[in-house]
């Protein structure tokens, strides 16, 4: 639908979402109408360098052409059906994503909370039938973000946040430590833990890296204690870390792991993987989607997967991600640069980050602004050395031109 074919001028387009919209998001003055690859264009056809790339949901770039034949193929076959019959995209999609991860089963679902509220049903589920009633409790990382649904809103480690603020209270049973601190969680351990719940890189609390040592130090005291180690790749998954999943970097393999965002080519889509011990806690009946692995939504996340493998855009995260990383460090105001492939959080010396992104957006390039002094980079994984250095350009006007 574009805006030449109706009846509407853009303000008019723009004034119907804020009168009819319940609005909690800081819009772009922009229609973003159109898109291919490193760029979204507005409605006067003016191209957005793209580096919050959907937020790290367009990992193989917008409107990659491989995922939308796939939807249109799909599209003329059948849509929607529930999950009582086989459908062959369901199918070859989770062949696909066991064998690459080396996982053995997988459940379906439409979205990354989603998928974390069915990451910690099953691990629930699994500490009850196979401990005692209170075998439920899990412990996460203070920062860490894991969705907006009331389950993983609760394993959320913000208190007294806009996250929580106004929710509680949540779901009883977890409890937060620092992170990247495998002391903190051995002392937050008790005889009613069943799981550590965790993200490789915590996204939306800023980008922080887990050491190595300490991701292998929580698989081994999950071991000890035989417990299951959770891992949220909701952000961090297909290609964004520079492996297909992150746990492959750390040289773990979780229990559990879920995903979302980058696995649908911009379709929405999430799944959980789980080993098959943990996964026999989910029997008929014990959870279910409606819309969760509708045909539609597998056959454009199997293009889209198939493509971060094919065009190996795993390793160009990795390699354009440290290129990208060295040219930041050197920019004005930079207080630090931290990150994993092409997730990248830039941290200014000054609370700046929201006139940042306003006037990068004036310039023609869009991030996203994790806070008052921090943006985040998540661009296609499609991006290029010419790319970063037309970023950086930007950037560098940008911060300059500032008072």
């Amino acid at each position: 639908m574009k805006l030449k074919d109706l009846n509407y001028t853009a303000e008019e387009i723009k004034g119907f979402a804020k009168h009819y919209m319940i609005e909690t998001y800081e819009r772009f003055d922009f229609i973003a109408e159109t898109a291919e690859g490193m760029y979204l264009y507005d409605e006067n056809g003016r191209g957005y360098l793209d580096f919050y790339g959907g937020v790290a949901v367009n990992n193989v770039g917008n409107r990659n052409p491989k995922v939308v034949q796939a939807i249109k193929e799909q599209a003329d076959a059948i849509l929607h059906t529930f999950n009582y019959p086989y459908t062959i995209p369901q199918a070859v999609l989770a062949k696909l994503i066991c064998e690459t991860l080396g996982m053995d089963k997988i459940f379906f679902q439409n979205s990354g909370t989603e998928a974390n509220e069915a990451m910690i049903k099953l691990a629930r589920k699994y500490g009850v039938e196979n401990f005692n009633a209170n075998k439920y409790h899990i412990i996460s990382a203070k920062k860490g973000f894991h969705g907006r649904t009331f389950g993983s809103l609760s394993a959320t480690g913000q208190p007294n946040t806009k996250n929580h603020l106004g929710y509680l209270p949540g779901v009883p049973g977890f409890d937060y430590v620092p992170f990247n601190n495998l002391e903190a969680i051995k002392n937050a351990y008790t005889a009613d833990t069943i799981a550590i719940m965790l993200e490789p890189v915590q996204g939306e609390g800023g980008v922080n890296v887990a050491d190595k040592s300490y991701l292998q130090g929580v698989r081994q005291f999950c071991d000890e204690k035989n417990i299951l180690l959770l891992l949220d790749e909701v952000q961090t998954g297909w290609g964004r870390t520079g492996e297909n999943m992150a746990f492959q970097y750390y040289d773990i393999q979780p229990d559990i792991v879920s995903m979302a965002k980058g696995m649908g080519g911009g379709v929405p889509i999430g799944a959980i993987c789980a080993s098959e011990k943990v996964a026999k806690a989910f029997n008929s009946g014990s959870h279910g989607s409606t819309y969760g692995g509708s045909p539609l939504c597998c056959a454009a996340s199997f293009a889209a997967i198939s493509e971060i493998i094919d065009l190996k855009l795993a390793e160009n995260a990795n390699k354009i991600g440290q290129y990208l990383q060295e040219q930041l460090k050197v920019l004005p105001n930079i207080k630090e640069v931290r990150g994993l492939g092409l997730l990248i959080a830039v941290e200014f010396n000054q609370p700046i980050a929201h006139d940042i992104k306003i006037k990068l957006f004036k310039n023609q390039m869009l991030v996203t602004m994790l806070d008052e002094s921090t943006v985040r980079l998540t661009p296609p994984l499609i991006a290029t050395e010419k790319d970063c250095d037309l970023a950086i350009a930007i950037l560098k006007k940008t911060i300059n031109s500032l008072p």
